[in-house]
C-alpha cells in the first residue's frame, strides 16, 4: 500500500450539532432575572444565537460554553457575591458576542429584545 495515500488523507471528526430541544431555557430564565436586565441582555443574544439553525456548529459549542459558565453557581466571582458577582458572566457573555458578531443577524436580536420585554416588562 502506497505510504504517501494514507499519510495525505484528510482525517474527518463527527462533532454532535447542539439542538434547541437540548436547552433548558427556564434554567437560564431562572438566572436571568436573579441577575438582572443588564446581564439579560448579552445572554439572551447569545441563547438566540446558539439555538438559530444558521448557526455553525463551531460558534454553538462556543456559545454554549459562555451559557454554561452563567448557570454555574460557583465561578471565578460567584453569583451570589453582591455587585460582583455576575460581573465575569457579562464579560464571558460580551466577548462571545464581540467574538462571533458576524452570525448576529437583526431576527436574532429581535427574538432576543422581545425575550427580554417578557421578563423584565417595565424596564
Amino acid at each position: 500500500m502506497n505510504n504517501n495515500y494514507t499519510n495525505n488523507q484528510e482525517q474527518i471528526y463527527d462533532a454532535e450539532v447542539l439542538e434547541s430541544s437540548s436547552i433548558d431555557e427556564n434554567i437560564i430564565i431562572k438566572i436571568l432575572i436573579k441577575s438582572g436586565r443588564t446581564i439579560a441582555k448579552p445572554a439572551l443574544e447569545v441563547l438566540e444565537m446558539a439555538i438559530d439553525p444558521f448557526t455553525p456548529a463551531q460558534v454553538r459549542v462556543s456559545l454554549m460554553a459562555a451559557l454554561a459558565y452563567l448557570i454555574m453557581p460557583f465561578d471565578l466571582f460567584p453569583d451570589f457575591i453582591p455587585l460582583v458577582g455576575f460581573s465575569d458572566d457579562f464579560v464571558a457573555l460580551t466577548a462571545v458576542l464581540s467574538i462571533w458578531s458576524k452570525y448576529m443577524t437583526p431576527s436574532i436580536r429581535l427574538r432576543a429584545e422581545r425575550k427580554l420585554n417578557k421578563i423584565f416588562p417595565f424596564y
